[in-house]
């Protein structure tokens, strides 16, 4: 495999992202003391910092690997809306079909920081589904931008906020089956089994017990390849990929099954990990359909952001090196 071939292709992949966008605000500062009012720590305030979050992020981690990114999406017509807006725009990624509606707010999770920890974490959030009338908007979004720009792969990011409907999601599925184009999912438990026919369905292990109501603890290809077979019975997908934490990263595509194990890292935060595993393993499927390579660039690219504090996209020369390092022959 020449990996920089590869990376310099990315850059032609176009990359559609629907789903539910966040900012991320970062309150650092430093602990000293307790309150007098209460049993709680004093954070003295020393800087905030704005950074992209969920459907975002992912749109973050594609960019960054040099693909044509767009965002689809609804966020609040207010001052966070406004901020995510400049962040996605100054990082290159096209906003032009992102709704911003006075009927939602933008959801906004502040985190409060102190020696690299996080102390605390306030949610502003709006959950209740999208009405049909922001619905037939976003499905009119999604079709002008399929006109303009074909795009090769297609990412749900659905983080329980609303967005992301039942209809939505079947209508999306439906148009992507027609024009061709490669979906890929990173669900949550409410819409679990709406995702019928996708290519690739990303849950982590947790959501796939819950979702499948097993309380097995074993974690090994016999239980996994189970897992599969039950999880493509009710969605006839093309591929189930799960993340184990720790463990790495499980496939199954037809008779190709493998457990791919993490490589040793030193851990500073998991916040991100799977946006970026599900962006790197989106954008090499769509630019090679070797679901092996996608799942083991993507478990590299997981790795490499859980050395970093916060949610940040992967840096696109450390993990050409590392691909080069640990899958090049």
């Amino acid at each position: 495999m020449n990996f920089e071939h590869l990376f310099n292709s990315f850059a032609s992949i176009k990359v559609a992202i629907v789903g539910d966008v966040m900012l991320d605000t970062y309150w650092w500062g430093s602990v000293d003391r307790i309150s007098p009012e209460a049993p709680v720590p004093v954070v003295a305030l020393k800087r905030k910092e704005l950074r992209v979050g969920g459907a975002a992020n992912v749109a973050l981690n594609t960019v960054s690997m040099g693909a044509q990114t767009s965002v689809i999406s609804i966020i609040g017509d207010d001052k966070e809306g406004k901020d995510l807006l400049q962040l996605l725009n100054d990082n290159a990624i096209d906003t032009s079909y992102i709704i911003s509606s006075g009927k939602r707010i933008t959801t906004n999770k502040t985190r409060i920081m102190s020696r690299n920890q996080q102390m605390m974490r306030l949610d502003a959030e709006v959950t209740a589904d999208i009405d049909r009338e922001l619905e037939d908007l976003l499905l009119e979004k999604v079709k002008d931008y399929f006109t303009a720009h074909k795009p090769d792969v297609l990412i749900f990011e659905d983080y329980n906020k609303g967005l992301l409907t039942v209809r939505l999601i079947t209508e999306l599925i439906k148009l992507c089956k027609e024009h061709n184009v490669v979906t890929t999912v990173d669900p949550k438990r409410k819409n679990f089994f709406a995702y019928k026919g996708v290519t690739i369905f990303k849950p982590n292990l947790k959501e796939v017990k819950e979702g499948l109501n097993l309380l097995a603890d074993s974690v090994d290809l016999s239980s996994l390849k189970e897992m599969h077979a039950l999880l493509q019975q009710q969605l006839q997908h093309q591929v189930s990929f799960i993340t184990l934490s720790e463990k790495g990263i499980f496939y199954q595509q037809d008779d190709q099954v493998r457990i791919i194990p993490t490589h040793i890292r030193n851990i500073s935060d998991v916040s991100g990990a799977g946006d970026t595993v599900i962006a790197v393993a989106s954008l090499v499927y769509a630019a090679t359909k070797d679901m092996h390579l996608a799942a083991e660039m993507a478990n590299i690219a997981g790795g490499l952001v859980c050395e970093e504090v916060g949610t940040v996209a992967v840096n696109k020369q450390k993990l050409l090196h590392e691909c080069e390092m640990l899958l090049g022959e």
